[in-house]
């Protein structure tokens, strides 16, 4: 069996209202407004779900689907597919993942291209390469990478994107009337600000246990006041409060909280892991697959295990296949606590499978089909697909 075609399809969704919904000046985030920062974050972001989707073809008929995160700008991972990745890859043999994805590695590695949208890429080919395997072998994912240590993936509910804390603490009651007994907040709007939405929310649904996402936004004086109060209210856990290449501040505030600081989102290989990992700088792992891709997720996985550190994937934007991809590794992953689970993103996930995912506020339960175990919908990718 050989690869005879490596296809891209850059997506650009318009769902019912923009990831995270409105901007903090109650603005609607269009599509026609392009990329914009959402202050006081620092990150651009899309009006739409933008993805990059990656289909794996086989001289047998046989295909197999991946897909990049990419929030924005997907033309960029998908010209390193169909320049450096899709040419390498034609008339090779599938079957081999693993020595596939070491040799892809290899092509930019010394260029310092193992880091941001060439990991992408890969990652999206890797996952392609895992779903046709399975295809081919008639085994899941989950099967193939040696057995599932759970077939439910317990999840938190993502960002309650409301403008007002009474608003967002009347969502994260429904949610919890719905069996969500997890939320994360969006927030890193300040401290006053923050300990306010985290109150309100928690007034409102004392059920949930509670996590904040603070976007990268604080110093470490102020992450460490922050932190403190997150401590006295038992936070589940504390997310990206330091600049994300802050290695060392992560560490000196992991070390003076009992609230775990979480990490993961913006990084791609073991070895970024490994760092942080090994300066205790975070004590729980948050990979996202669709920026590892699965075989890297597996060691990373591993290196945290070794580490004592549980492995909580991060999903934002990914469609359906970024969280089949999500799915299947926390359920094989030794530590994996729960998954993240965006309400707002769901549907437009879905959309592209023919056959939906079982997912709700309280978990997700593992596709058990061959590959990723789901159905893609070939012709309505086709049909959404932006040319290049």
């Amino acid at each position: 069996m050989r690869i005879t075609d490596v296809r891209t399809f850059v997506l650009k969704i318009q769902g019912p209202q923009a990831y995270l919904g409105r901007l903090d000046d109650g603005a609607e985030l269009t599509a026609d407004r392009g990329y914009v920062v959402r202050e006081p974050w620092r990150s651009l972001y899309s009006g739409r779900f933008e993805t990059l989707l990656v289909r794996v073809d086989t001289d047998e008929g046989l295909s197999g689907w991946g897909e990049a995160l990419a929030p924005v700008g997907p033309e960029i991972p998908r010209a390193v597919v169909d320049r450096l990745l899709a040419g390498w890859l034609v008339g090779r043999d599938p079957r081999g993942v693993r020595p596939l994805w070491e040799e892809m590695r290899q092509l930019m590695r010394e260029r310092g291209h193992l880091v941001g949208h060439q990991a992408d890429a890969m990652a999206a080919v890797d996952i392609a390469l895992w779903d046709l395997h399975g295809k081919i072998t008639g085994l899941s994912v989950a099967e193939l990478l040696g057995g599932p240590l759970r077939t439910t993936v317990p999840a938190y509910v993502s960002g309650l994107p409301e403008p007002t804390d009474e608003a967002r603490a009347a969502l994260a009651a429904q949610w919890a009337g719905k069996g969500a007994t997890r939320v994360k907040l969006a927030l890193g709007k300040g401290i006053e600000a923050d300990l306010a939405t985290f109150d309100a929310v928690t007034a409102a649904a004392p059920s949930l246990a509670v996590a904040v996402d603070a976007h990268w936004a604080y110093r470490l004086g102020e992450a460490l006041e922050l932190g403190r109060e997150l401590d006295r209210r038992k936070a589940l856990f504390y997310e990206a409060p330091l600049a994300p290449e802050d290695i060392e501040g992560h560490r000196e505030l992991a070390g003076q909280l009992s609230t775990p600081v979480a990490v993961g989102e913006a990084l791609r290989n073991r070895y970024e892991f490994a760092d942080w990992l090994t300066r205790r700088a975070v004590r729980l792992a948050q990979p996202d697959v669709a920026r590892t891709g699965i075989t890297e997720a597996m060691v990373i996985s591993d290196l945290a295990s070794a580490h004592h550190v549980p492995v909580a994937c991060h999903h934002s934007v990914g469609l359906g296949i970024a969280l089949a991809a999500g799915i299947h590794v926390s359920a094989v992953a030794t530590d994996s606590p729960f998954f993240e689970f965006q309400a707002d993103v769901l549907p437009v996930a879905q959309s592209i499978l023919r056959t939906p995912l079982a997912a709700d506020a309280s978990g997700y339960a593992l596709p058990t089909g061959p590959g990723l175990g789901i159905d893609v919908d070939t012709e309505k990718i086709t049909a959404l697909s932006e040319e290049h």
